[in-house]
């Protein structure tokens, strides 16, 4: 990168801190540390949920499938908002009506405290790798860009500038999310949400300029490359499974969870997620064809090596992004991937810190005061950074156990959360089927990932069955095993009697609650974000003389993002809820 992309990146950094520091001031009591005082604006927590799905694995994995195989990984993703509507529709309003500050608190009160522990330590081991990741493909990805590489393929082993850039931008990450908790998550996730969409939507147009239109791009795609599906492991029961696995993520996942509880009230938790899902009926068009265009403009080689494509893969976001963005931009470029991987970890890091501090800390501590919970909610928030940094310092030690994981979790989403979102909806449920769930599918899905169960030999009906085993034991097992244990259940189960009494204490407070309770300081920082990014980039326009109309029109759209949202935030909202 150049002098001025560094300007770009540092100063975006800079400005992260900056914000996380001024929504420190309203953060006085763990309820606003961990759910924003219930007074998050609908948009903001639902822009929140968008960039929670990001990381920089998101560039790096979906470009890369997008490149080798084309639409489908648009396809894939639009599952996403698919699973996001259903969730919205059916489950978000239900959690916010539950009155629970926590989502490990409703799962406490409806399947005990074994439960509690179990669904703690499990989801947030996996949670915690997985941000590890995250971390760690942000950094590489700088440090290979700065070297002059393109992607973490050019870096090998740990260099002291990965190990600078990991806790560098670990270091950012836990600092704002300390001092602002989820206000500051809430509302980088908003800035990061514009800068990545702005910055991709910069090089969407540029290369397609390049390549003569959509049109141009049509004629020259690959055989194959345009069809919905691709090959035996992309197919339309995958597509199923996918939006199964995520609405599942979505609807009781906590760091989802938290989204629908840090809003006024019920609507306001359903438009969120309704924002949430639709937003990513169409996004995935514009954030994935770069690495489409690319495929044309630099094609994989007749005979090329797995190797040798795996590299493709890897190179085709950066690849693509450098081959025509302006001088100055490529900064703002990494200061989106760093938005998408911050978005991941924050979100992480507040939800995990939130359940040790209200759901396993309090109660050992019978008489605390708010104040000290508050530090203590702090304190674990910055232990938690350091285990995620210090995982993502042994990723390189660790090889590839890091795509085992991720392939784990994909078997491990539905077994953990389909008891929970089928506690959230029926009373007949018990803790027996949360144990049956989880006893049958885990060890399963283990076997299958670590190939204790050998793929049959021939081809034909077996072969298929075990090509798409991982998602029958993944999604399908745990659903009709959570489905019979309800159809087997007599009668209420006595722990349902602990939500019932709980909203009946809190119902009358959350649904009292009025959108114009909502806070429209935080719109009024997003939207000054914006002008200043926008002037930023109109600052780029003397380096870049050849590209200083698409420049310059980007920046205009910016600042005019900006500008509405600080108008809208002059206007008060008095609307009471339905």
């Amino acid at each position: 990168m150049r002098t001025s992309d560094w300007i770009v990146l540092i100063l975006y950094l800079v400005g992260t801190v900056g914000i996380g520091v001024m929504l420190g001031r309203k953060v006085r009591s763990t309820a606003d540390l961990f759910s924003a005082g219930g007074a998050s604006p609908w948009w903001a927590s639902g822009l929140s949920a968008f960039m929670t799905m990001f990381s920089a694995n998101t560039f790096v994995v979906w470009g890369g499938m997008a490149y080798e195989h084309g639409l489908v990984a648009i396809m894939v993703n639009l599952c996403y908002g698919v699973a996001a509507l259903f969730a919205g529709y059916t489950v978000a309003g239900k959690w916010k009506r539950l009155g629970v500050k926590t989502p490990a608190e409703f799962v406490e009160r409806r399947f005990g405290k074994g439960a509690l522990h179990f669904y703690t330590w499990s989801m947030m081991i996996y949670r915690m790798v997985g941000s590890a990741g995250a971390l760690y493909a942000i950094a590489t990805l700088t440090i290979a860009v700065t070297r002059g590489g393109d992607t973490a393929a050019g870096v090998t082993g740990m260099p002291p500038e990965l190990i600078t850039a990991i806790l560098v931008f670990g270091g950012i990450v836990v600092l704002y999310t300390m001092i602002g908790g989820l206000w500051a998550v809430l509302m980088t996730d908003v800035i990061q949400f514009i800068v990545l969409n702005v910055s991709v939507v910069f090089v969407f147009v540029l290369i397609l300029l390049d390549l003569g239109g959509l049109g141009g791009f049509v004629a020259q795609a690959p055989e194959g490359f345009l069809a919905l599906t691709s090959g035996s492991k992309y197919t339309w029961f995958f597509l199923f499974g996918w939006v199964a696995i995520h609405y599942f993520m979505i609807g009781a996942e906590f760091a989802f969870v938290q989204r629908y509880l840090c809003v006024p009230n019920a609507r306001d938790a359903v438009r969120g997620t309704a924002l949430f899902g639709v937003l990513y009926l169409f996004s995935p068009f514009l954030w994935l064809l770069p690495p489409l265009l690319w495929r044309v403009q630099s094609p994989i080689p007749e005979g090329a090596s797995a190797e040798v494509v795996r590299m493709l893969k890897e190179e085709a976001y950066i690849r693509s992004c450098k081959s025509v963005l302006p001088v100055g931009m490529v900064g703002l470029m990494m200061a989106a991937m760093f938005s998408a991987t911050a978005s991941t970890i924050s979100s992480q890091l507040n939800v995990f810190s939130g359940v040790l501090t209200q759901d396993i800390y309090r109660p050992l501590r019978k008489a605390i005061s708010d104040g000290s919970l508050l530090t203590a909610g702090r304190w674990f928030t910055f232990l938690l950074g350091v285990v995620i940094a210090g995982i993502a310092l042994c990723i390189p030690v660790l090889g590839g156990a890091e795509k085992v994981i991720i392939s784990i979790t994909e078997l491990m989403v539905v077994p953990l959360l389909a008891p929970i979102l089928m506690g959230l909806l029926s009373k007949r449920l018990n803790v027996v089927a949360l144990w049956l769930t989880a006893g049958i599918c885990i060890p399963l899905g283990l076997a299958l990932h670590f190939g204790w169960i050998a793929a049959p030999q021939d081809g034909g009906v077996a072969k298929w069955l075990y090509d798409q085993s991982r998602t029958f034991v993944g999604v399908v097992l745990p659903m009709m095993i959570t489905l019979v244990a309800h159809l087997l259940a007599k009668g209420e189960d006595r722990r349902w009697r602990n939500i019932v009494r709980l909203q009946a204490i809190e119902r009358e407070e959350v649904d009292s609650k009025l959108d114009g309770e909502t806070d429209n300081g935080p719109a009024r920082i997003v939207g000054w974000s914006m002008v200043v990014i926008g002037a930023g980039m109109m600052c780029l326009l003397p380096i870049n003389p050849g590209q200083r109309l698409v420049l310059c029109l980007f920046a205009l759209v910016v600042i005019g993002i900006g500008g509405i949202t600080l108008f809208l935030a002059r206007k008060p909202e008095n609307r009471s809820e339905s």
